[in-house]
């Protein structure tokens, strides 16, 4: 089982943006996943993950917490074996360890009509991407 790999955590202030990226490594395409990103707060045990965003195969169907939403933006490039998270208006509540993930193919239609809140449908999470919002 491969394991995702996350770029682009660090640092910004209340306002500001970030972009954490997730690919799979080679030869693994992330194309025929339904994949989504996972948020853990800091000082937070493993319950207290929670997922935040998921995109399908296509990125024809998105959905958002509504903590995040209108502020932060899930896409996909297949081609570039790319998942990416836009953020934008970082709140302190954001910060924490933000994991990509494979939807599992049974919650995928409860996630996709539903939302992908609950960790329990993710598998191959990656090792995360560390995010600080701090002024």
């Amino acid at each position: 089982q491969f394991q995702f790999v996350e770029s682009g955590g660090g640092s910004a202030q209340p306002g500001g943006s970030l972009t954490l990226s997730c690919t799979a490594p080679s030869p693994t395409s992330v194309a025929i996943y339904d994949i989504g990103w996972i948020h853990q707060a800091p000082g937070k045990e493993r319950p207290g993950r929670e997922g935040i965003s998921c995109i399908s195969k296509t990125g024809q169907s998105t959905n958002y917490v509504d903590s995040v939403l209108g502020r932060f933006t899930i896409s996909r490039d297949n081609a570039g074996n790319t998942v990416s998270l836009h953020m934008n208006n970082l709140k302190p509540e954001d910060a924490g360890t933000y994991y990509c993930a494979i939807i599992d193919g049974i919650y995928a239609n409860s996630y996709f009509n539903y939302g992908c809140r609950v960790s329990t449908g993710f598998t191959s999470w990656g090792q995360g991407a560390r995010v600080t919002v701090s002024s």
